[in-house]
């Protein structure tokens, strides 16, 4: 019973990723710049179940505090850079089938690794140039990559991990207006199937496989800078598709087709460090979880040595 009642966990963090909203995503660097972040987001709200169970009242609090390491260099004269991120989940969620239960969960979710390439606009630079260039039009391409490093149990329904690879090709587009940035970003998630989903128990002694439909997902923010590094955005997305299937059978009522709208803001305290926080709350949901979700993170970035 208790496991029931929390399945709406593993189903409505697998989508967190669909629900990006990162401003200035594209913004190019000087050479060999690195940075590390820490960040912690905090959720709260209702969660979705993708079908599986009737539950009620499905709602999380949790929070997922993520190390992300950045670094740029150049490709082909090109502005490029990598970011790996290792997330760690921790919450309460409770939900009912019949009764109310509740339980707490805490463990690694799947690792995130993003390559970013500019292709116009955006030429590689050391930072002698770098301080003297002003950006106009930067066109980009990434592929974002997620990794089945989490936690995850196939005899149970809930947890961090996702037992699949996902992939998202994006391309992105920036223009700025003297102090004024409009970034746009179209992409799809590709998915692998989860080959062990919640199997190998009491309720299932076999084998059950899961998959899940590409999902598009759009996204678009404005942002004003009053000098580099401080900066405030709106930010707006939109995803639609990822009906998911249990061993070949399709779910209909899992067509997902929503939107979530925030803001960010990005603050420098000295030479190498800032703080950015950002806040974000569905504004259209026909299917998955409707939650707020509030983000700080602490950045120290530097420059390496030339060749």
């Amino acid at each position: 019973m208790k496991l029931a009642s929390i399945a709406a966990v593993a189903c409505s963090l697998q989508g967190l990723n669909a629900q990006d909203l990162a401003p200035r995503a594209y913004f190019i660097g000087p050479l060999r710049s690195n940075a590390i972040t820490l960040a912690e987001s905090f959720f709260n709200g209702s969660i979705d179940y993708n079908g599986v169970i009737p539950i009620s009242n499905a709602k999380g609090t949790y929070s997922i505090p993520t190390l992300s390491y950045y670094h740029s260099f150049g490709f082909f004269g090109r502005s490029a850079n990598v970011v790996a991120s290792l997330p760690y989940g921790v919450g309460n969620f409770r939900g009912t089938v019949g009764t109310e239960m509740q339980v707490y969960r805490s463990g690694l979710l799947d690792s995130v690794y993003r390559i970013s390439v500019n292709l116009a606009g955006g030429p590689a630079m050391p930072v002698e140039k770098f301080v003297q260039w002003k950006q106009k039009k930067l066109l980009g391409v990434s592929l974002k990559v997620i990794a089945p490093t989490g936690q995850y149990d196939p005899t149970k329904l809930i947890n961090w991990g996702t037992n699949r690879w996902s992939f998202k090709p994006e391309l992105g587009y920036s223009q700025a207006w003297g102090k004024w940035v409009l970034d746009a970003y179209s992409g799809v998630w590709l998915f692998t199937e989860n080959p062990e989903f919640f199997s190998r128990n009491v309720t299932y002694p076999g084998t059950r496989s899961q998959s899940q439909k590409p999902i598009a997902a759009f996204e678009g923010h404005i942002s004003y800078g009053f000098k580099p590094r401080l900066w405030v955005s709106l930010d707006s997305n939109y995803w639609f598709g990822g009906k998911t299937s249990l061993d070949g059978v399709e779910n209909l009522l899992t067509q997902q087709s929503n939107s979530r709208i925030g803001a960010t803001v990005s603050v420098p305290i000295s030479k190498h460090q800032s703080l950015k926080m950002s806040y974000s709350n569905g504004t259209y949901i026909r299917f998955g979880g409707n939650y707020q979700n509030l983000s700080a993170g602490w950045q120290y970035s530097w420059l390496g040595r030339p060749n």
